[in-house]
């Protein structure tokens, strides 16, 4: 009996184990979509069902492991412990280096994949330790108010588009047959604030609007191979972005050919019902939203609501395979069910987070971030030699909050107090001061200190807590926006005290997300620094600035207007009097500027030519020349100024160039704009248009520069 079962082993074994090799799903040499159909068809309803909500639930006969799609890195692995934590992204933008953004996002999913391999070793499935990221943030940085502007990369949509192309680039990796981590282009659309009343707003907009401004970047990083999309919570023209027909079914798939994936913002399927109330239940909204073309809900709501709806007819199996089929696809371009020595990043473990040269990255760019606004009488850099005592203070000088923006990890954070200390060593005396808090307009400390020394450092300005996403920035009077751009009132007075009582140099540091006040301060300083929300190695940065071993290059990616009262209505979405494109009114600096400690000129080197076609592209080459005294990075910006039609943009970025060059030499830059990208939709024919007319390309360091100029027409 013992030898015939030994028998039946030997021979059935083998054919179970070239079974298990002949299915389809877990051959890794067939094609993606016929693994994805077949583990489709070995699917339950009920186990397909299970699989739509981000907390995607584990099926063992099939080896589908358990998985929690929600994971954040919008300036580094966010919420999942150690990781290196870069400039906040407005700060990012404001370098203007879309190949330093990429090398930035390659890091983060170095260290993303290193804490994924880490954590399901521990056979650990952990939310935040996945390698789905729900970023970047591509909204347009329509109006100061909003809190959550400091995670975009600004106001324009061509810096947006990319800044954002880039970092989808890095994060997702260049392997031919893995993605290294997942992007997701977020919040599809037109979604930027109220805050408040993110939940329940309807954006009314023209399908012009629309298509130049809001959906812009969202195009670009589709053609570019964005592996998700991310619909908002709100309503546009009335349809809520997670059922919307027009913006998902129509545009976003049908029109752009979109093939990834598309998740709905945490509990945005809820609010249909229960806030927008333009259906009557969850049922209804869970087969809309499948129908529409979502295919992974942030909530329970799909896993919950699913079955009812096949039951109650409203959708089809085929529906929901469509949509399982989706996220599906994804898992497998991670890797998910294959050996995991196949997998180019297998390898990354604990020594690929938050090391050395990580760590060189974040300083890099936080240097290439900063924005100097002011610097007069040349009083910066500081001289070593010069200055033997300083005074650093400030509610912001040592603020880990002020440092790390929102959606961040952990890590040791060099404060500004902590780089300028380190950056002049033991044999210059150094002091640090609170000074003042957020609210006391009267008590100060550190004023007699401050004149004591040779000169001072006033660290001043927002933190999260006061700008942000609803809930998060519980201190925000406007449920995570700013109901004005003033800075806080006894930061003000305390900076006037120290002026009226301190008559050496005066440095003032802001940090902030967003347009701020400066004019209130600028008087009382003799130099301003916009720091942003510089990450981990701020401190540092600012000392490389401080001291002069890098020159500031950080330019404006919003306007800093003077007023509120200049803009119009927050909740109005259309463009009209909105951002550099459409805004002529006072500011107090311009889109794309930034100061240096060296000046550069201009030359073009090539013949221009005068008249172009459709399908041309204009190209110039100018020499930049370094004709200061100091080492720097110039960022050449391109606009264009448009024929005399109604509702085009009083000028707009084209194209954008960083440039390093060494006191007293000179490199040339070479600018393309394709004419196609000057194309504008026309609402009689609702079709983009290249427009013929005159036209003219306008070269400088910021949106009312004008180093360069070069008319041209362009013809049918």
């Amino acid at each position: 009996m013992r030898v015939s079962r030994y028998l039946f082993l030997l021979l059935f074994v083998p054919i179970i184990a070239s079974a298990q090799q002949n299915i389809i799903y877990k051959d890794s040499k067939q094609p993606i979509n016929l693994r994805v159909k077949d583990l489709v068809s070995r699917l339950t309803l009920e186990e397909k069902v299970s699989l739509l909500g981000y907390n995607s639930k584990a099926v063992p006969r099939l080896d589908i492991p358990a998985y929690n799609w929600w994971n954040e890195a919008l300036h580094g692995v966010a919420r999942a412990g150690e990781a290196t934590i870069f400039p906040q992204a407005i700060g990012m933008a404001a370098t203007f280096n879309d190949d330093l953004l990429k090398q930035v996002s390659t890091v983060i999913s170095t260290e993303a994949r290193a804490k994924y391999n880490l954590a399901i070793a521990q056979d650990r499935h952990l939310q935040y330790m996945g390698l789905t990221f729900w970023t970047p943030n591509i909204n347009i940085f329509r109006d100061p108010r909003w809190g959550r502007g400091q995670e975009t990369y600004g106001e324009d949509p061509f810096l947006t588009s990319r800044m954002g192309g880039a970092f989808v680039k890095g994060l997702q990796g260049d392997d031919p047959h893995y993605l290294k981590a997942s992007a997701t282009a977020k919040h599809y659309a037109v979604h930027s604030g109220p805050e408040a009343g993110r939940h329940e707003f309807n954006a009314v907009i023209d399908e012009k609007d629309l298509r130049e401004t809001y959906l812009y970047a969202f195009k670009h990083l589709v053609d570019g191979g964005v592996e998700s999309v991310m619909c908002a919570y709100n309503r546009v023209n009335g349809e809520p972005c997670c059922t919307s027909n027009t913006l998902l079914s129509n545009i976003l798939i049908k029109e752009w050919g979109f093939k990834g994936h598309v998740v709905t913002d945490c509990g945005a399927l809820d609010d249909i019902y229960l806030r927008h109330k333009v259906m009557p239940d969850a049922v209804h909204v869970a087969a809309a939203a499948i129908k529409a073309g979502v295919d992974l809900d942030c909530s329970t709501l799909l896993q919950g609501e699913v079955m009812k709806a096949v039951k109650m007819g409203l959708l089809k199996v085929g529906d929901i395979d469509k949509a399982l089929s989706a996220i599906l696809r994804t898992e497998f371009k991670l890797g998910f069910y294959d050996d995991r020595n196949l997998n180019p990043y297998h390898s990354y473990g604990a020594d690929s987070v938050h090391n050395a040269p990580h760590i060189d990255l974040a300083r890099k760019v936080a240097q290439q971030s900063m924005v100097m606004l002011k610097n007069e009488g040349n009083v910066l850099p500081l001289s070593k030699s010069k200055y033997s005592s300083i005074m650093i203070v400030g509610p912001n000088a040592t603020s880990y909050d002020a440092m790390i923006g929102n959606y961040h990890g952990t890590s040791k954070i060099i404060n500004f107090v902590e780089g300028i200390t380190a950056a002049v060593g033991p044999a210059t005396r150094v002091e640090y001061d609170l000074g003042a808090d957020n609210r006391d307009t009267t008590h100060f400390g550190g004023i007699w200190a401050a004149g004591n020394a040779d000169v001072t450092v006033a660290v001043l300005g927002l933190s999260p807590v006061n700008e942000g996403e609803e809930g998060d920035a519980f201190l925000a009077p406007g449920g995570g926006d700013r109901l004005d751009i003033s800075l806080p009132a006894s930061h003000i007075a305390y900076l006037k005290k120290l002026r009226k009582e301190v008559k050496k140099p005066i440095i003032a540091v802001i940090t902030a997300g967003s347009d701020v006040d400066i004019e209130a301060i600028a008087p009382y300083a003799d130099a301003v620094i916009l720091a942003w929300y510089p990450g981990e190695q701020g401190g540092n940065a600012l000392a490389d600035i401080l001291f002069g071993d890098v020159s500031p290059s950080g330019h404006l990616p919003v306007t800093f207007y003077k007023s509120l009262s200049n803009l119009p209505d927050y909740k109005d979405y259309n463009m009209k009097g909105r951002t550099y494109r459409y805004y002529n009114g006072p500011v107090q600096y311009p889109f794309g500027f930034g100061m240096s400690y060296t000046q550069f000129s201009y030359q073009p080197n090539n013949i221009f030519k005068n008249s172009y076609k459709t399908a041309d592209t204009i190209t110039v080459n100018v020499n930049i020349k370094n004709t200061g005294n100091f080492n720097g990075d110039e960022v050449v910006q391109a606009y264009i100024q448009y024929p005399q039609i109604n509702r085009m943009p009083l000028k707009e970025l084209k194209a954008f160039k960083r440039v390093s060059v060494n006191k007293g030499g000179e490199k040339i830059v070479t600018l393309k704009i394709p004419v196609k990208e000057l194309q504008k939709w026309d609402l009689k024919t609702n079709k983009w248009k290249v427009y013929p007319g005159d036209y003219k390309l306008i070269l400088g360091s910021n949106s009312q520069d004008e180093k360069v100029t070069m008319p041209f027409t362009i013809n049918k």
